[in-house]
């Protein structure tokens, strides 16, 4: 994944929150699943999830937009590396995110994050997330037809 580092202010086109994630517990670790009616609705509300598990994702403003792009030979590996590349812009540039717009064409990613730097005081984190994990990946259609993409995080 590739982040181009392009911030800009927030305007009317900041996607608006999914919500259509969960936590699920494993061992000392957390499962973080996302639900959609689309591929890259179930990868955001995932990526929703992710936030959720360090910060409460309702107090993050989205003034800042991060963009992540990606490819890999399969939708497991692709959310894997999503994932991580969050993980990975939240622990360099001390940041977290509220909204998150994928696009996924074949076996490429484009990415939206908007968010803004991590306020202590604020946000009160409550765990640093290490990275996602291939234990309990899965990316997929459910029963009903919607879909699923699912992790371990480890933290």
């Amino acid at each position: 994944m590739q982040d181009d580092g392009q911030r800009q202010e927030p305007s009317a086109g900041a996607p608006a929150l999914v919500g259509q994630w969960e936590h699920f517990p494993h061992r000392a670790d957390m499962g973080v699943r996302g639900h959609g009616t689309t591929l890259e609705e179930a990868f955001a509300s995932a990526a929703e999830g992710l936030t959720a598990v360090v910060v409460e994702p309702s107090d993050v403003e989205p003034i800042e937009k991060v963009d992540f792009t990606g490819s890999a030979s399969d939708p497991e590996l692709l959310f894997y590396d999503f994932m991580n590349s969050i993980v990975y812009e939240m622990a360099v540039s001390a940041r977290v995110f509220s909204r998150f717009r994928v696009r996924v064409e074949g076996n490429y990613l484009q990415a939206e994050a908007w968010g803004e730097r991590v306020d202590v005081a604020r946000h009160q984190p409550a765990v640093e997330i290490k990275g996602a994990t291939f234990t309990q990946l899965a990316v997929g259609r459910s029963d009903d037809g919607r879909w699923l993409a699912q992790c371990i995080l480890d933290i």
